[in-house]
């Protein structure tokens, strides 16, 4: 290949914790790389793979974990908190509710700005957003010269109210800043400006404690690629690099978003409207629910701390391919959370000793070692078996019964994750086909599904790296939200549009700053609606049919509220009253670009195995045909047991199940 130009091409980039995967986008064709990952500096990866399929330029698109990595590992920078006096504890008190009712051994994970790193502030604007009490600007000189004092690398300021009426918290931005232009800060009231003081605060904490890391990250990269690179965020639309450095709180999810963003737009593509998504990599897998659409959450809780926005609904577990297999205190056989990574990696790589997911698919055939990632990459499955076997002696069993058991209790933990995002949620999964990504996910589809009742498993071609394509096909989008505190009534629909139109005018004025062509701009408008007393409101989309006036407003946004928390809890009260707390705007700029296809024509011939091993699938072994995935033909079926092996991933076909290529050249397995 060529060295590609600029504009010639689109570059999608995701890092895992193992493999960093890379997808140029180029005259309608996708080659796709994946590089093993490099911790210590995450950039050199992104380079090594850039150099790989020679990429000197183009348009680049990066999902990050970062920030992510941050928050769960505590790597973070040492941050202050600046608050309105008397409310300095907020962030360490929190909410009373129980993540698991009855574990009295609940352990609250340390506020990341500990006790003598948060400020107390005399100020004070109520409950209207009108300033009752002005600024302490000589609090404020001594805080600052604590600040200066202490060895903070970050600050993070939230008012009370200032979502209503943010001068204080820009007068005392502007004074750090002007003070400590060194130091990273960041205010609540341009990060998250919503009502509830501890998810608000938490959000801005958050946001400043991994705030340098993730700009000294964006710093360091684009400065080796030296072209403008846009970074995915959680919502599933990217933003420029420059404001990932801002608000980095809002690439949380960046990579898996990417993922959900990819499996959503290929199955819909193929004409699949209802998918669940599990997206295996390295270290963890990120499951999701599309039912016809992608579903968000403005209320999310990363490793204990809450995150007040928008994201897409995804559920976290430790299971990925890296995934250390172990013999816990009491005796009993668990995998992860804890990961093997790319350094030193499953005891397959060579370097370490770690028993892994990875090295039990090995051992039970489901991944062939002269065939992972296309040959380039050989897996010694010597040290796997060795490795095994030392832990099956723990346990007094075989080798084979020990990696049939670790698949058994991962599958276990990626089961749990889609009962949690389907059943949980009024959904019953046998509705949907299962879209298994990552480099794993197709090594466990057919169980999983046949465990949860799911008849249909949908691959796309390029499952390995779903989340760089994801990345790079995505909407540039941006988010808004305020807060209104609303009771539906004779000027609801007046006030509501006088909302709506200012966040468009906001969100116009943002996209022009960037150079962009707004003349394809689109809004999308959300409600966050409850009844009048609740906690917690859902989500819900603003009516787009044509609204005669308030009360036709009030009786759609009631209906679809109550259809909603019927799905959502298993009850409505229709004798109760609603109230809007927020609206909420998504402004999008859609991608011009489409997955490139490759239309697939139907042969006389049909695609001949290249080669014949034994394989578990269960305790015993089976003689099974492996083919290779481009020479199966359009509707040609295979019939399991069968292994069919790509780039990157293996797609074990159990028996029982039949697999068949579409025209677009997806993969779908169904029981026979």
């Amino acid at each position: 290949m060529t060295d590609v130009q600029k504009d010639t091409c689109l570059v999608g980039i995701d890092i895992g914790g193992t493999f960093t995967d890379i997808i140029l986008i180029e005259n309608e064709e996708i080659t796709v790389t994946k590089v093993p990952s490099t911790p210590k500096d995450p950039s050199q990866a992104v380079i090594n793979g850039l150099k790989h399929l020679n990429i000197t330029s183009g348009e680049f698109v990066h999902g990050t974990t970062i920030a992510t990595n941050t928050l769960l590992e505590n790597t973070g920078a040492l941050t202050a908190l600046i608050t309105t006096k008397g409310f300095e504890d907020v962030l360490e008190i929190g909410r009373q509710n129980r993540q698991d009712l009855y574990d009295f051994n609940v352990q609250k994970p340390e506020p990341l700005a500990n006790r003598e790193m948060r400020y107390g502030i005399s100020e004070r604007t109520d409950s209207n957003g009108v300033i009752i009490e002005d600024l302490d600007t000589e609090l404020l000189e001594q805080i600052i010269s604590g600040i200066k004092s202490s060895d903070a690398e970050s600050v993070a300021v939230s008012l009370l109210f200032s979502f209503l009426n943010p001068a204080h918290e820009q007068s005392i931005l502007k004074t750090i800043q002007s003070e400590i232009p060194s130091i990273y800060v960041s205010i609540s009231s341009e990060i998250v400006p919503e009502f509830r003081e501890y998810e608000r605060t938490s959000t801005v904490v958050i946001n400043s404690y991994v705030g340098p890391k993730v700009s000294q990250y964006m710093d360091n990269l684009t400065s080796k690629i030296e072209y403008p690179i846009r970074v995915m965020q959680s919502s599933g639309g990217s933003i420029t690099s420059q404001l990932a450095s801002k608000e980095p709180v809002r690439t949380i999810l960046s990579g898996p978003a990417g993922g959900v963003v990819g499996a959503y737009r290929t199955a819909k593509q193929a004409g699949i409207k209802q998918i669940i998504s599990i997206d295996m990599g390295g270290t963890s897998t990120d499951v999701s629910i599309c039912p016809d659409r992608i579903q968000e959450t403005t209320q999310s809780t990363i490793s204990g701390y809450p995150i007040s926005i928008p994201m897409i609904e995804i559920h976290t577990v430790g299971a990925g391919g890296g995934s250390i297999a172990a013999i816990n205190a009491g005796g009993s056989l668990s995998v992860g959370p804890s990961s093997a990574g790319s350094d030193p990696g499953p005891a397959c790589y060579g370097k370490g000793d770690n028993i892994t997911v990875t090295d039990a698919n090995l051992i039970l055939g489901r991944i062939q070692p002269d065939f992972f990632l296309g040959g380039t990459m050989q897996l010694d499955i010597d040290k796997a078996l060795m490795a095994i076997q030392k832990l099956a002696t723990e346990i007094n069993s075989s080798a084979t019964d020990a990696a049939l058991g670790i698949i058994k209790v991962v599958n276990a933990n990626m089961e749990q994750a889609i009962r949690t995002i389907s059943l949980e949620r009024g959904h019953d999964p046998r509705d949907f086909a299962l879209l298994p990504f990552g480099g794993a996910g197709a090594l466990h589809a057919c169980e999983l599904s046949a465990e949860m009742g799911i008849s249909k498993v949908f691959i796309p071609p390029h499952p390995g790296v779903l989340s760089a394509l994801g990345v790079a096909i995505a909407d540039v989008t941006k988010d808004y939200s305020r807060t209104v505190m609303l009771t539906p009534g004779e000027e609801t629909l007046y006030q509501l549009e006088t909302e709506y139109s200012g966040m468009e005018s906001n969100a116009r004025s943002d996209f022009n700053s960037e150079g962009l062509d707004t003349s394809n701009l689109k809004f999308n408008r959300y409600l966050d609606i409850r009844y009048v007393g609740q906690s917690y409101e859902l989500l819900i989309p603003f009516p787009t049919s044509g609204i005669k006036d308030s009360k036709e407003l009030q009786t759609l946004i009631t209906t679809d509220f109550e259809t909603a928390h019927q799905q959502r809890f298993g009850y409505s009260d229709s004798s109760q009253k609603i109230e809007v707390v927020n609206v909420r705007l998504k402004a999008i700029l859609p991608s011009t670009t489409q997955i490139p296809t490759t239309h697939i024509s139907k042969s006389s011939s049909i695609g001949k195995p290249i080669d014949e091993r034994p394989i578990f699938f269960q305790s015993t072994s089976l003689m099974t045909p492996i083919y290779q995935r481009n020479d199966i033909q359009l509707k040609q079926n295979i019939i399991g047991p069968a292994l069919i092996t790509q780039f990157d991933t293996s797609i074990p076909v159990f028996p029982g199940w039949v697999a068949n290529k579409d025209e677009l050249d997806n993969l779908t397995l169904e029981v026979v």
